[in-house]
């Protein structure tokens, strides 16, 4: 995406990768190469190239293996770890939801803190549910009960913390459809901490994942997750991992968890051609949706089963953008000095298509960070498939 952004061959993924191999074979520290970490700090890790790169380089996994050890080298940068926690910054900032967004909403201390972490004041920071996901299913959801096949919820570190209401409509959804949902032990993903190079503690986090999750999670009761960075993460990075516990019963839960992770269309699109949701559970009222693909979906599974659930409810029409990456790329589009590059990225295709739909289509895609650069962009909303779908029902 930087490269169709700027038109620069350095930022290739051919020329990343040649950069970084020249830097291994003939420089005596190349994990000190301010020149190689200037290369690499263009690429929004979206994964593209894992899938259309003929060599099938994984630049992001490459790029996380570099950080890792230059910031070993010369210390993590505040705004770095800033990211990496943020499941930890929202967590407190949650306990006073109605006082954090007084100051998250763009005024001048909202201003004021992104100049001190480093992001654009252009801007909005993402706001604080009034309540954490985990909080409402407690409260309001965990009781309801269903003889259908139980699904284990992932309540992702954004999804739990800054949009609590789509998780919600995903719970509600899936109960709706005859499902048991339950939300299991867990802590958060580890995907920011991946985007920053810090492995070790990214390691960390999978390896009290895998142990929460490894034992419960099977065909019959899968892992089920609807922001795609974070759920996808089980099925790209996890076994990648070189954990220091090589026994068979933990090399197990890996792959358990591996082959039984789903996005939430992934799943529904299974159940869908099972048989097992039926067309007329959806009202057949006419609907057009424009539809922008996660990135990484993209390269770990596809759009084709978000394609299929969106267009199950009878007369629904969906259109897919022929986008490529949105340019926000998490925390990438927030950085001050990659911002302009972000928007120019967001101009290539996605804003004229979003700008140019018809006021009463239906703006949908599946990230976060695509729903925040679609609103930055172009002042339009777009919705998570989950909401879609569960106002579609009858």
């Amino acid at each position: 995406p930087s490269y169709m952004g700027s038109r620069d061959e350095k930022n290739t993924t051919r020329a990343r990768a040649n950069m970084l191999r020249e830097a291994l074979t003939n420089d005596a520290k190349p994990f000190k190469s301010n020149e190689l970490f200037n290369i690499l700090d263009l690429c929004l890790s979206c994964k593209a190239c894992k899938t259309e790169c003929p060599a099938g380089v994984d630049m992001t996994k490459l790029k996380a293996e570099f950080l890792q050890k230059y910031y070993e080298k010369k210390g993590f940068p505040l705004r770095s770890k800033i990211v990496a926690n943020n499941s930890k910054v929202n967590k407190l900032l949650s306990v006073t939801p109605y006082i954090s967004n007084l100051f998250l909403r763009k005024s001048f201390v909202s201003k004021a803190v992104s100049k001190i972490m480093g992001f654009s004041t252009e801007r909005q920071l993402p706001l604080i549910s009034k309540k954490s996901l985990i909080k409402i299913y407690n409260k309001e959801l965990s009781e309801v009960t269903s003889k259908g096949n139980k699904v284990y919820f992932f309540a992702d570190e954004l999804t739990n913390y800054t949009e609590s209401e789509i998780g919600k409509s995903a719970i509600l959804l899936l109960q709706k459809l005859g499902y048991s949902v339950e939300i299991p032990k867990h802590i958060e993903s580890g995907r920011a901490s991946l985007s920053k190079g810090m492995l070790k503690r990214a390691k960390a986090i999978a390896e009290k994942n895998i142990l929460f999750l490894g034992n419960i999670i099977s065909k019959s009761s899968p892992l089920v997750g609807i922001e795609p960075s974070a759920i996808l993460t089980f099925r790209d990075e996890y076994p990648n991992f070189n954990f220091k516990n090589k026994s068979t019963e933990f090399q197990k839960k890996v792959k358990n968890l591996k082959e039984n992770s789903f996005t939430l269309e992934e799943f529904l699109a299974k159940e869908m051609q099972a048989g097992k949701i039926k067309t007329a559970q959806f009202h057949t009222n006419e609907r057009e949706i424009l539809l922008h693909g996660h990135c990484q979906e993209k390269a770990v599974a596809s759009t084709e089963s978000l394609k299929y659930v969106l267009s199950f409810p009878k007369n629904y029409n969906v259109t897919e953008i022929k986008s490529g990456c949105c340019g926000m790329a998490g925390s990438f589009g927030y950085e001050k000095e990659h911002y302009k590059l972000s928007m120019k990225i967001g101009e290539l295709v996605l804003f004229p298509a979003v700008r140019s739909a018809a006021a009463k289509s239906i703006i949908c895609a599946s990230g976060t960070s695509c729903r925040h650069q679609i609103k930055d962009g172009t002042n339009r909303k777009a919705l998570h498939p989950a909401e879609i779908l569960f106002r579609a029902l009858c």
